[in-house]
């Protein structure tokens, strides 16, 4: 099992962040499945005002190459991306078409792990 953890930003307008939201608790059932196909176990967004944080678990299988490759040729997919792209924003140190960035892990409470 692995776990990713990404941020990304939203636009700072009190409408879109209120549909943003309303569309990630009717997420249409295509964006689902392939969330789950490309091999990702569990998935939760939290929303701090415009700030979205992202865990992701996955199974070994799980490549973020493999993710984009699917989601290319998934034409729903590029339906919902194209959408959601109107509520989000690149973080400030973006690079150029980069979305949600990475996070890196900076303390776990298991020693063990931050080894």
């Amino acid at each position: 099992m692995k776990k990713f953890c990404l941020c990304l930003d939203l636009k700072d307008n009190p409408e879109l962040l209120k549909e943003y939201d309303a569309y990630h608790q009717n997420v249409w059932p295509e964006i689902l499945e392939s969330i789950r196909s490309a091999g990702i176990v569990n998935m939760e967004i939290y929303r701090l005002h415009s700030r979205l944080f992202m865990i992701m678990e996955t199974d070994d299988s799980f490549s973020f190459e493999k993710k984009a490759e699917m989601d290319a040729s998934n034409a729903r997919v590029q339906e919902w991306e194209k959408l959601m792209w109107k509520y989000q924003q690149p973080l400030p140190w973006a690079q150029p078409g980069e979305k949600w960035l990475f996070m890196n892990r900076i303390f776990s409470l298991d020693a063990d792990e931050n080894e």
